[in-house]
């Protein structure tokens, strides 16, 4: 039966962009029940936590129950996508259609494979790399579940995220906690292509916006970011923020090869590497077009706000 209440369900809210979702519900009175596998989320008013296994259709259901809204921010390890997370996302699709609820799905843009140019939602899914073709199928199974009524789907997609509570990412530690601990700050792939960065309250803000709004569905959109910026340009705005000099480095093809011997993460990157060596740009124009400009964060404050959180979660 169609959820009667306005209640806003986050599926992997411990993770940063679920936490950043959690965060901007509550900033707008919603009432938020905060899932993920602890129970243990940040306490918040008017926010619900729970402990919940969503790999399983029997869990998404009890987790989803009641919902209006259902965010499926939950991911698999890296190395675990192709096995783990389709199977995951059907779970999740089966327990927000038992509770009658729209699902927005936070999703990134594996799934055009290499490009020449920047990126629209009308592009063809051309990924051959496992991953790639695992978000494709996704989205691909979700929107054809919203044409056939089983429920409302609405998919934001996001680049590369940074933000406070971003540490698993390739803009993360070893960027921000490497340069406040005087260490390398390493970009991972070249440092002169442009590159779309996605701040997570911005992301937040933009599946929220989904949401809420019934002209999100049955699309897929590209949530509006600050401008691309090279590597470098990242890495100066970081140690301007730091008000010092700083060294500055990349983790190239080579060295990702060696490393990935014994890190499966690092390993798994070199299967999109033509995200990293050439122009990687979000075109967010439609999302604008829509729903009007979204205010995001400029970069020089983003940083900021990356690095206060940093500063107050040291890395071990």
């Amino acid at each position: 039966m169609p959820a009667a209440t306005d209640l806003h369900v986050v599926l992997g809210a411990g993770g940063a962009v679920g936490s950043s979702v959690v965060r901007e519900l509550a900033s707008r009175g919603h009432r938020v029940r905060a899932v993920n596998r602890s129970g243990r989320v940040p306490a918040l008013p008017g926010v619900e936590a729970r402990k919940g296994d969503i790999t399983t259709a029997a869990g998404a259901k009890a987790a989803c129950d009641g919902a209006q809204v259902v965010y499926h921010c939950a991911a698999p390890a890296y190395d675990r996508w192709v096995q783990e997370f389709p199977g995951m996302t059907d779970a999740v699709r089966q327990g927000a259609a038992a509770s009658g609820a729209k699902l927005v799905f936070a999703d990134n843009l594996y799934m055009y494979g290499p490009v020449s140019g920047p990126m629209t939602e009308d592009m063809p899914y051309a990924a051959e790399n496992p991953k790639g073709r695992v978000r494709a199928e996704m989205a691909q199974a979700l929107l054809a579940a919203h044409r056939s009524g089983e429920l409302r789907v609405a998919i934001g997609r996001a680049s590369d995220y940074y933000g406070p509570g971003g540490v698993n990412t390739s803009v993360g530690a070893t960027v921000f906690a490497a340069a406040l601990g005087g260490k390398t700050a390493r970009w991972v792939g070249a440092l002169d292509q442009p590159h779309s960065l996605s701040y997570l309250p911005d992301i937040a803000r933009g599946l929220v916006t989904l949401g809420e709004d019934a002209r999100a569905d049955g699309q897929a959109w590209h949530l509006p970011a600050a401008e691309p910026v090279t590597g470098r340009q990242f890495l100066d705005l970081v140690f301007a923020e730091l008000g010092r000099p700083g060294r500055m480095g990349t983790l190239g093809r080579p060295m990702q090869r060696v490393l990935g011997l014994v890190n499966p993460t690092v390993r798994e990157l070199g299967e999109t590497w033509y995200q990293r060596d050439r122009p990687f740009v979000s075109d967010t124009s439609m999302f604008t077009r829509t729903f009007g400009p979204l205010a995001v964060t400029p970069h020089s404050d983003a940083v900021a706000a990356t690095l206060d959180w940093y500063r107050a979660n040291p890395r071990p």
